[in-house]
């Protein structure tokens, strides 16, 4: 694909000698007031926007619909650079916000229906599993080499895309571009296990240093400290952990997103565990066939692993999370953080950093008077199943997908608002207000480096090797809309009371083997997934295939010695890479 994918400095050269249109003179307003900072000079950035304005000349007072989620990128999107387009191209885009749920469901629905709702989303790289099997999305590649190459951006430069590898099929060709990139970390509050007196109670109560958990015995030995003997601080009652747990879609992602891998269910492999994901499906090495989540068919979800990650979940939510965090969803979890009683969150979105770098003034108790964070990110402690060589957490890679059902004309004017969005010309200040890095060069722009000391981490995070550990959702899933709305379900029953952390997760693995024996049926019948769907395996015993590279047995020790590290010492190593 990178040979149709030039150089910014090449984009220069190619409009060099072209005829200016008027609306030259709006791209030089936006790139003066708005698109400041950039890793390009205004002269190489008014090349990109002449470029996007000769390019979009044909679809010049079209007006175009895309989705997307709400988080403050996609808000920034939305309510600046839309006007911004506009104004340059003569294009109009509503740039819609709804729910997660709510976008998975559209596309979902357009790809059912073969009706135009919208004419780009962006849609979780997550669904790549999906999006490469149904060959209802558009394939990147091969349009950029065709129906798109009169309207791609010379000067992409896909390679300087941090999470273009998880939007790639198995067949090694593009079919999402990423928008927006937000990993799933570690989040505590350095102030308070800085203090020296906390410090010495601590070590003197479990007989190792408070730090950053390694494993997921620390997390649980430092939730109960902050919340059964500190209890509270300067006047205030704190807290040990923050989680949600209401029966809504975000629970199923709560759990999805690589929890049950973190606890170490899953296989060896990055950035997917093979042949068992981070969902508990097995598929086998060179296989694009999966075959099955249940133990007895060779998966995990209803595994040792997976019950304990589950019952973690649920025990730790009831015993050291404020009061009413039970009955929060992903949105709710956000603004209760923010109050300042939490000490330690062991699974927290990057996406999140915008509002908790917030002044106080706001209503953010987490920074100091001066706006520094007093809070900290680091990479989130593994549970006792988890081996050196698995999946350690969760990245999330929201990406701009065109669906066939499409007309062409209003997906190639969806394309060039997508590049805009993502351009180089644009992508450092984007960056600055939703801190949802897409791009090497934005991440390692001067503006981070004099920012860094107050994002808590994350430029750091981002400019460390380690940030390739974190992956989204692989290809084991054939069919994310139709498998994940199972998981919300099922785990809100233990929320509720109604079943076991057990009884919930066979119900679940069983669940999701009746609905791939589905799609199994109808690739068979009809290749609906390109000859790529489940086959399953046929049912053995449970012992059969903790013997034979299937779940991993009950470990006689679920909770080994707590494990720290310290956070400067860890910020020093990322930085010596």
């Amino acid at each position: 694909m990178r040979k149709y994918l030039l150089s910014a400095t090449a984009a220069i050269a190619v409009v060099a000698g072209q005829a200016a249109y008027a609306d030259e003179a709006a791209a030089k307003k936006w790139i003066d007031e708005e698109f400041q900072p950039s890793v390009l000079t205004k002269d190489e950035q008014l090349a990109e926007m002449q470029w996007f304005i000769n390019a979009a000349e044909p679809y010049k007072g079209m007006e175009i619909n895309v989705l997307s989620e709400g988080i403050p990128t996609h808000s920034y999107e939305s309510e600046v650079l839309t006007k911004a387009f506009e104004d340059i191209t003569g294009i109009k885009v509503n740039h819609q916000i709804l729910g997660e749920g709510e976008v998975v469901q559209a596309v979902q629905t357009q790809m059912q229906t073969k009706r135009n709702l919208y004419d780009a989303y962006v849609n979780d790289s997550d669904l790549i599993g999906t999006h490469s099997r149904l060959q209802l999305a558009y394939n990147l590649t091969d349009m950029m080499a065709g129906d798109f190459s009169a309207v791609t951006n010379p000067g992409l430069d896909l390679d300087d895309f941090m999470g273009t590898q998880f939007t790639t099929g198995p067949d090694g060709d593009l079919y999402q571009m990423p928008d927006q990139q937000f990993a799933n970390l570690y989040w505590f509050r350095k102030d308070w296990f800085d203090r020296a007196d906390l410090q010495a109670a601590f070590k003197e109560k479990y007989g190792y240093d408070l730090g950053v958990p390694v494993n997921w015995s620390a997390y649980e030995d430092i939730a109960e400290f902050f919340s059964e003997d500190v209890k509270e601080i300067d006047g205030t009652a704190i807290y040990g952990h923050m989680d949600y747990g209401k029966r809504a879609p975000d629970l199923g992602w709560r759990m999805t997103d690589a929890w049950l891998s973190m606890a170490g269910a899953g296989s060896k492999g990055e950035p997917n565990g093979v042949p068992i994901d981070e969902w508990g499906i097995r598929m086998e090495a060179g296989s694009c066939n999966p075959a099955g989540a249940s133990v007895t068919r060779g998966g995990a979800a209803n595994g040792p692993a997976a019950v304990y990650a589950i019952r973690k979940w649920d025990e730790w939510l009831r015993k050291y999370a404020p009061p009413g965090a039970a009955s929060y969803d992903f949105y709710q979890s956000l603004p209760a953080l923010a109050q300042g009683n939490v000490a330690q969150q062991i699974f927290w979105y990057t996406a999140f950093t915008a509002d908790m770098v917030k002044p106080k003034s706001e209503g953010n108790n987490t920074v100091d008077d001066s706006g520094t964070p007093l809070w900290r990110m680091a990479p989130s402690p593994h549970g006792p199943y988890w081996e050196k060589g698995q999946k350690v957490g969760y990245q999330d890679v929201g990406s701009w997908t065109f669906l066939k059902s499409t007309p062409l004309d209003r997906a190639q004017a969806a394309w060039l608002y997508a590049q805009f969005v993502v351009s180089k010309t644009v992508d450092v200040k984007k960056s600055h207000v939703g801190l949802t890095f897409i791009r090497d060069s934005s991440v390692n722009h001067e503006s981070f480096t004099e920012r860094a000391p107050k994002l808590g981490g994350l430029v750091e995070f981002y400019r460390s090797p380690d940030r390739v550990a974190w992956s989204p959702t692989g290809v084991n899933v054939p069919d994310y809309p139709k498998l994940a709305q199972i998981w919300w379900q099922q785990i809100g029953d233990v929320n509720s009371g109604a079943f076991t952390p057990q009884e919930a997760m066979d119900r679940l693995a069983e669940e999701m083997d009746i609905t791939m024996a589905r799609m199994q049926r109808a690739d068979e019948q009809a290749e609906i997934y390109g000859g790529c769907g489940p086959r399953l395996n046929e049912e053995k015993d449970a012992e059969w295939w903790y013997a034979n590279g299937g779940a991993k047995p009950k470990l006689d020790n679920e909770k080994p010695q707590g494990e720290t590290v310290n956070y400067d010492e860890l910020v020093a190593r990322w930085a010596q890479n």
